[in-house]
């Protein structure tokens, strides 16, 4: 029986559920650079067809030395995935199957990565209460019973809740203390990298941290994702995979949306400022309670009224798509995601909320 997969981004299912084109659906579900790819990726995409009649480059060469640039390591501390997906498929091969605790809520195949694996899996919720902040005395009491691997999202997904470095710093050294394995999920960290724990992280020879290409450059179709570690955890990680598991198109687009600092530079303004206008907009609606964050995207409790699937539903009959996150472990039924999106469609999203609320 094939596996359903419940996540942000499935607008063709949608789509074809409501009997329309996946263009007419604004898609708030998935946190993808609202601007798009840039043009210099596109034109990187179209200058590569010629080379599909190859077997893609195995070693991810190019790649490797524009991620060294861009984060400014070496290239021996990378292993390119086919989407990030894949290598939380592939860590816990490289450890011995016991106890995991995942830092909820978080990304939901972490969990089915581990179950298909034969691990055991504990879960430190954070409460919307305190803002998804980290105790970590009791993060240190549940370490000292027998873990194996911490899984941490920085920033958090769906709370877009950064932890700040000295916090993240705190936990490495409680893994290193209590001989846990570390797993930093810093898929949207490319909206606030100066905060990213890649320089302290590539010391440990017990922690990987795992990067995504698809959401702040805007290519989530073409599946292209990356671990930094030390350059031994980085050999062994890129076994299980196989060669050729990246593709020429992706290589190309991933080496191109690097070097182009401009469309990065832009996106970045140009995210921040739609971010505080969506948080202000929503924040007017005595119904609803936004929570700040540093990514492209807002989660958001209904404080009154329906749960969030029936307001899904009644948005997807004015053709916008949300993300119901009732499904989160540590969230209730009454919690939604909104990407960030042009201030247009933003503006649309916030009239049909009115909308919607005047009518329930």
């Amino acid at each position: 029986m094939s596996r359903i997969y419940d996540h942000g981004g499935n607008v063709f299912a949608v789509a074809r559920s409501l009997g329309v084109a996946p263009e007419q659906i604004t898609d708030f579900s998935a946190s993808i650079n609202p601007l798009g790819l840039s043009s210099s990726v596109r034109e990187a995409i179209i200058g590569s067809l010629n080379r599909l009649v190859h077997y893609p480059d195995s070693s991810h060469d190019r790649l490797k030395h524009a991620l060294a640039t861009y984060h400014r390591l070496s290239p021996d501390h990378f292993t390119i995935g086919n989407g990030s997906t894949e290598l939380i498929y592939h860590i816990p091969l490289l450890l011995t199957a016991g106890t995991a605790l995942l830092i909820s809520p978080s990304f939901s195949e972490y969990a089915s990565s581990l179950a298909l694996h034969g691990w055991q899996v504990g879960r430190l919720i954070l409460e919307p209460q305190r803002n998804f902040t980290i105790d970590l005395e009791e993060l240190e009491r549940r370490l000292a019973t027998g873990v194996e691997l911490l899984i941490l999202c920085n920033p958090g997904s769906p709370s877009g809740r950064l932890h700040p470095p000295e916090v993240i710093g705190q936990i490495a050294e409680l893994c290193r203390v209590a001989g846990t394995f570390l797993l930093l999920d810093e898929a949207f960290m490319d909206f606030s990298e100066p905060a990213s724990a890649k320089h302290l992280l590539v010391g440990y020879d017990r922690a990987i941290i795992l990067r995504s290409m698809t959401k702040f450059f805007g290519i989530p179709g073409l599946r292209l994702g990356y671990a930094i570690s030390n350059a031994a955890l980085a050999g062994r990680l890129d076994l299980p995979g196989g060669p050729w598991r990246v593709n020429t198109l992706a290589l190309e687009a991933g080496v191109a949306a690097l070097e182009d600092l401009q469309h990065n530079r832009e996106t970045l303004a140009y995210v921040e400022r739609e971010r505080e206008q969506l948080f202000r907009g929503l924040s007017r609606f005595s119904w609803l309670r936004p929570y700040r964050s540093t990514t492209n995207y807002l989660l958001v409790e209904i404080v009154g009224g329906m749960p969030a699937r029936l307001l899904k539903e009644r948005l997807l009959s004015h053709l916008i798509l949300i993300r119901d996150c009732s499904n989160f472990e540590g969230l209730s039924d009454y919690f939604f995601r909104v990407a960030v999106r042009t201030g247009e469609e933003n503006r649309r999203l916030l009239e049909c909320l009115e909308a919607v609320w005047l009518m329930a």
